[in-house]
């Protein structure tokens, strides 16, 4: 583990003499006098330096097709690795309420022209044309129609085209979601942005970039 600060660089592997650690961080050595509590551990709390700052990551994990072809079976391997790493997530009382977790997929285009036509009976530009992204908006149905709104006028601003919201299946009750997780599930939709002004590739992409963020922020 390395800890950081703007002092000092803790490196992973200390020299041990005695009862102190020997650290060095670029510019010469400093000591941390090791308690008995702690010698297998980390070092006491003392000057810049304190235990609660240490940390670990999250499981992550990565699945592709060496020979780049895509398949769902990536998504069922992906998947069965998160399950295998459930031990790297923190959960509360509630077993089936956790912190999350998700994947990360290329855009599986096909599957998007097609629910684009039967969901908004809307027929998607050709690939590397249009841009989608899942929206996360209040569950109130006011506030969530002003948040599309905004996005929409941002869209607008920005030049491109607004093709459609896409109301994405969520069944909680199957997924077997705890209570806690379900008081605060937001209201999952579908964006569809197309590309106008002969807008096309990295252009288009620093577009839909600029869009993401502004209505983030």
């Amino acid at each position: 583990m390395i800890a950081q600060n703007p002092a000092i660089n803790i490196l992973p592997a200390p020299h041990r003499l005695g009862s102190f650690r020997h650290y060095t961080n670029g510019y010469g050595c400093f000591s941390l006098k090791m308690s008995k509590k702690t010698q297998f551990g980390f070092p006491t709390k003392q000057g810049l330096y304190d235990p609660a700052n240490e940390k670990d990551s999250c499981g992550v994990g990565f699945v592709a097709n060496i020979k780049g072809v895509p398949s769902h079976q990536i998504v069922l391997d992906a998947y069965q690795m998160l399950k295998n790493m459930d031990h790297r997530g923190a959960c509360g009382c509630e077993v089936n309420t956790g912190d999350g977790s998700g994947i990360l997929t290329g855009l599986p285009w096909g599957f998007l022209e097609k629910m684009a036509h039967q969901d908004l009976g809307v027929a998607l530009p050709e690939k590397g044309k249009f841009g989608a992204g899942i929206v996360f908006l209040p569950q109130n149905k006011a506030e969530r129609e002003r948040c599309k709104n905004t996005v929409e006028v941002i869209i607008a601003e920005q030049g491109q085209v607004c093709l459609g919201w896409r109301e994405v299946p969520v069944h909680a009750d199957k997924a077997d979601v705890g209570p806690a997780a379900r008081s605060a599930e937001p209201h999952i939709t579908q964006l569809f942005i197309g590309a106008a002004g002969g807008v096309e590739g990295d252009d288009f992409e620093r577009q839909l970039y600029i869009i993401r963020k502004r209505a983030s922020h």
